[in-house]
């Protein structure tokens, strides 16, 4: 019977593997080898003798009956079924596993390597052809017979094998073998399977009412609706029915079926609507998956995109998609619904002042972490309307951690994801509310209207894996006896509230070190840099070209990656994508921002100012100086970059700069725009009628405005004198005065006056001791304010300088 079974499975089954390549302790194994299933199944059992045969493997299948235990049989599992029409599964150590045990404690040399498999019928999404198949598909129910028979006549074609890393019997006790060892290495087993199938298909969440359930019951919710009773004098089960109310709010309603359904669909949009979906740093998924760690997904926000191409590449992948931590204003009806399915749970903007909404979400993300699911959400806290990064709200983040400490069930690995799109969909949007229009609430009609995107092309979408940051790691760091501490929902110390904000900033930090270029933020920054967002086609070549040879010589990070294509490739697809145009002329074609991109060119430049921001502030210096030593590069650089890393994130270290700096000085001077006298101890920029003082000069645009913003602020400050002005009349000033400057220059960066920045620049100052609030938070300084703003005058021409007091003035 499981001769001719195998027959058949070899003429019908399709079964991907994973590893691709065989453990090398398989492949060469003097030791026997015994593979361990999840559960009873002969359709299985059949499709392994096939895949082993297939790549050379020691051979599951029944034995000669006179050879040793191990030999006889090379397979057992750790839940058999009783009958045909019976789902239901022993617990008891497995006869199989007995007989291994009692053979390994009559003889202490023998050992067997044990080997989790497991088989997922309907689990390659890849090969997935057939919405029928989505009724039989892989799921964590117990399935009969009857319906293991239907669902390899429909999914034969569509399964996936994973073979776990051998491991040694002998290894897993902790005393000599016995039944005792049999049951404990039953229940390590069991607890390994159940892990591998939620990395591929996620855990078992069973019904949305059993987590809701779940949290209802939580001391912690118990006793806040206990208190808000007695507070109102009310009964207690009003507010457990708003407790209940809240908790169906927030829960996702995961369907894997769904999940199957939606990948189909998503990948003839993403056929339709772009041009390609790249995704790199893929093996990063493996180590943290392999690691076994509860792995949350932060990625940027650029887009509504953003939820549904990450979740997409992680099943696509082979792994279960995250939960993912969607803003309320997208539960609207029907599409709330189907968001639930595939693993939306719903958060408010603002928890403030409801403590029954708090504790209620913090004990559904404390039940969702600890039966295994990874997370999404985006820390920015919203879209991007400018193309850079967000400062992060930490909310969620502290959720996390905090929950992470009150159960510490798994390590908890935060996995930084980086999204590049040439053309972002929401673009006509961005632009209005970029000019002042109010946000707009989602609807039904937006909905409706967004399907225009499937006339119009939208170019590569990139999405970038970064560095996987250990929660461990930083937790014994900066509280070395959190393992011995006891964490409960009262706890609060300032250790952590300090490792939240610094786990925010290294993930910010993550985001930016896997950035995408590509050739259209690279004609961004071009054209950008240009009084008239316009080049003639030779200049904007040599540029293109300076940019690609200054991020591969002095790489900004292993992560980032860069376009392949050449600057004349780069031209030719920007016009494919109708981003710019060109006008004829005898002398050389212009080549300039087309009017569909001139309003929201800046979003594209700014996903990666951070990879241009030393160069470009090495370059300022040399706007006013034609020659500088390099002690006051390297002091200026010292000075402006606390402020410039905190606005963009940027990689180093303040300790490490000196070195940093050296590197983009070699890299310029490799390029020829900029020349060092013979014992490096100064440089020079180019003759100014020169190509290359012109790049020079380009160059230095990336970051000139924010120079200039800067500037802007401490000289309104000065003005002022010290201990006039506090920081909330400073920031309208500055927004004021960039807005005026705006409109008199003709800036075309949103951000220039975007108030926050000021915000963030005043707050860094304060944290800096540059600034100090005084009396009734009036704002002191003393002479190190001037000293910036000395090296300010340094780097600014004197026209640029002029500009800005002229605004300061009025």
């Amino acid at each position: 019977m499981g001769w001719l079974l195998r027959r058949f499975f070899k003429l019908w089954v399709r079964a991907a593997v994973q590893p691709a390549e065989a453990p090398p302790s398989l492949t060469s194994a003097g030791t026997p080898v015994c593979y361990v299933f999840d559960r009873d199944s002969v359709a299985d059992l059949a499709v392994l003798c096939n895949v082993t045969a297939r790549m050379n493997l020691p051979p599951p299948e029944k034995r000669s009956g006179n050879r040793p235990v191990e030999l006889r049989r090379s397979y057992f599992d750790v839940g058999r079924r009783r009958r045909f029409w019976d789902a239901s599964i022993t617990r008891r150590p497995p006869p199989y596993l007995l007989e291994l045990v009692e053979e390994l404690r009559k003889d202490a040399v023998r050992d067997v390597l044990l080997v989790p498999t497991a088989v997922y019928w309907g689990r390659a999404p890849q090969k997935e052809g057939s919405w029928f198949r989505l009724l039989f598909a892989e799921n964590w129910a117990l399935t009969t017979r009857a319906r293991k028979f239907i669902s390899v006549l429909v999914n034969g074609r569509n399964v996936f094998v994973e073979i776990g890393e051998p491991i040694s019997l002998r290894s897993m006790f902790d005393a000599a073998p016995s039944m005792d060892q049999a049951r404990r290495v039953t229940r390590v087993l069991r607890g390994l399977l159940r892990r591998q199938r939620a990395t591929r298909i996620g855990p078992d969440l069973s019904h949305r009412r059993t987590i809701v359930a779940q949290v209802l019951r939580a001391r912690a919710v118990r006793a806040v609706v206990a208190a808000e009773a007695k507070d109102k004098h009310t009964s207690f089960r009003p507010g457990l029915l708003q407790a209940r109310k809240y908790a169906f709010e927030i829960a996702a309603n995961y369907s894997h079926a769904f999940v199957q359904f939606a990948e189909k669909l998503l990948g003839r949009v993403w056929n339709r609507v772009y041009d390609g979906v790249k995704f790199n740093h893929a093996a990063t998924l493996k180590a943290v998956s392999d690691s076994g760690s509860e792995v949350v997904y932060v990625p940027c926000h650029r887009s509504h995109m953003d939820y549904l191409l990450l979740s997409y590449i992680i099943y696509h992948q082979g792994y279960a998609i995250p939960h993912i931590a969607a803003g309320i204003n997208l539960n609207i009806p029907v599409v709330g619904r189907l968001l639930r399915k595939g693993g939306a749970f719903f958060i408010r903007r603002s928890f403030a002042g409801n403590a029954l909404y708090t504790v209620v979400f913090m004990k559904y993300l404390a039940a969702i972490m600890a039966r295994g699911h990874s997370l999404e959400y985006f820390i920015e806290g919203g879209r991007s309307r400018t193309g850079r990064l967000l400062h992060p709200k930490t909310g969620m983040l502290s959720m996390t951690v905090r929950s992470f400490l009150r159960d510490p069930v798994r390590p908890v690995a935060f996995v930084p994801v980086y999204f590049g799109y040439e053309r972002i969909v929401e673009a006509n949007t961005y632009i209005s509310e970029l000019s002042g229009a109010p946000k707009q609430k989602e609807s039904w009609w937006d909905l409706l209207t967004s399907f225009r995107v499937l006339r119009e092309r939208f170019g590569t979408v990139h999405v970038n894996v970064g560095e996987p940051i250990q929660l461990n790691d930083l937790l014994d760091a900066a509280l070395p006896s959190w393992r011995e501490q006891r964490f409960d929902d009262d706890t609060r110390l300032p250790a952590v509230n300090a490792l939240v904000s610094d786990l925010a900033q290294s993930i910010m930090r993550g985001i930016n070190s896997a950035a995408a270029v590509t050739p259209i933020n690279l004609l961004a920054t071009a054209l950008l840099a240009s009084p008239r967002g316009a080049l003639p086609e030779s200049a904007l070549l040599r540029q293109l070209d300076l940019y690609l040879k200054l991020l591969k010589a002095n790489p900004y990070s292993p992560r980032v990656t860069i376009t392949d294509a050449t600057p004349e490739e780069i031209v030719l697809y920007g016009e494919s994508l109708k981003i710019i145009s060109r006008a004829t002329h005898k002398l050389g074609d212009i080549v300039k921002m087309s009017d569909e991109s001139a309003q929201l060119i800046a979003y594209y430049r700014n996903n990666v100012l951070h990879l241009f921001a030393l160069p470009s502030l090495v370059a300022c210096a040399f706007i006013g100086n034609a020659m500088l030593r390099t002690e006051d590069i390297q002091r200026l650089a010292w000075r402006v970059y606390p402020y410039v890393a905190s606005e963009l994130f940027l990689r180093w270290r303040e300790d490490e700069l000196s070195r940093v700096i050296e590197g983009v000085l070699a890299a310029l001077a490799e390029q020829g725009v900029l020349q060092p006298n013979e014992s490096r101890t100064a440089w020079m920029r180019p003759a100014p009628d020169s190509p290359q003082a012109m790049q020079l000069s380009l160059l230095a645009q990336a970051t000139i405005q924010t120079i200039e913003r800067y500037y802007l602020a401490i000289s309104l400050l000065m003005k002022a004198g010290s201990g006039t002005m506090t920081q909330k009349t400073l920031e309208q000033q500055c927004q004021l005065a960039a807005q005026r400057m705006n409109m008199l220059y003709g800036f075309n960066s949103p951000e220039f006056f975007d108030r926050s920045l000021f915000e963030n620049f005043i707050d860094l100052l304060r944290e800096r001791n540059v600034l100090k609030a005084g009396e009734g938070g009036k704002l002191e300084f003393d002479e190190v304010l001037a000293r910036v703003a000395a090296d300010a005058q340094l780097v600014l021409s004197e026209q640029i300088r002029h500009s800005i007091l002229q605004v300061t003035q009025v």
